[in-house]
């Protein structure tokens, strides 16, 4: 290893070093879209768009539903605001990325009323209230206004795919605890008695905190298998076990 390379490795490994995949460095397109799933769920991580993760994830089919509109708004809009990013005015771009979100959720509430009209009767103003989500006009912000199209709509399938599993676990447990049934086909039999709280508003909150908390949990075991860094004098960096 040359003295250039030794010098480098010692950069890369130094504490407060720019690492791969996390802010300060440029993602790859595929991070792009893998960022959202899982590293940086709306909801598990960021803990954006819990008004409807709260409230209409009652039944597996609300949460798809909703889930499936959020994310056919979050793609359309993405893909329009990056294409016309250039023509918008920095002045009124906040007005025109809500003017831009509140088209594809008039579509999306139109197409669920003519296929889903019971489900879309569930959802009620949650439909309409996709528009203040404050998820998807984040990433238009801070994501698609400021990067070509391919990669706007890759993060917001991300995006959108990550808010429909943190949506499809909170429904599924609160669907299977509460009725005792998955997409309304009983699993537990007549004899089962179900937990009515887990279909009620506080059910939304229990399920999150309990999802939070194992959630939380893995990620500080995770971390602990990683190898810490120890600070040393001028700067150089040595790694031990953890």
């Amino acid at each position: 290893m040359t003295v250039h390379e030794s010098s480098e490795e010692i950069v890369r490994h130094a504490p407060g070093a720019p690492v791969a995949g996390l802010p300060g460095r440029e993602r790859t397109p595929a991070q792009d879209l893998l960022r959202g799933v899982w590293r940086e769920n709306p909801v598990l991580v960021q803990l954006l768009g819990l008004c409807p993760a709260l409230a209409v994830t009652n039944t597996v089919e609300n949460s798809l539903a909703m889930g499936l509109a959020t994310f056919f708004v979050l793609v359309g809009s993405s893909f329009l605001v990056s294409s016309f990013k250039r023509l918008i005015p920095s002045e009124i771009r906040i007005a025109a990325f809500i003017l831009i979100i509140a088209t594809f959720v008039t579509i999306a509430d139109l197409l669920l009323a003519a296929i889903v009209p019971d489900i879309h009767k569930a959802l009620g103003a949650f439909i309409a209230l996709i528009v203040v989500n404050c998820m998807i006009l984040g990433r238009q912000e801070a994501f698609a206004s400021k990067r070509p199209v391919g990669r706007a709509v890759l993060d917001a399938v991300g995006t959108g795919a990550g808010f429909m599993v943190a949506m499809l676990m909170m429904g599924s447990i609160r669907e299977l605890l509460g009725n005792g049934s998955l997409l309304g086909v009983s699993l537990f039999g007549p004899s089962y008695e179900p937990w009515i709280i887990m279909i009620l508003p506080p059910g939304g909150f229990l399920t999150l905190g309990f999802i939070l908390l194992a959630f939380g949990w893995w990620r500080g075991r995770r971390a602990e298998a990683v190898p810490a860094v120890r600070r040393w004098p001028h700067g150089v960096a040595s790694r031990r076990a953890a």
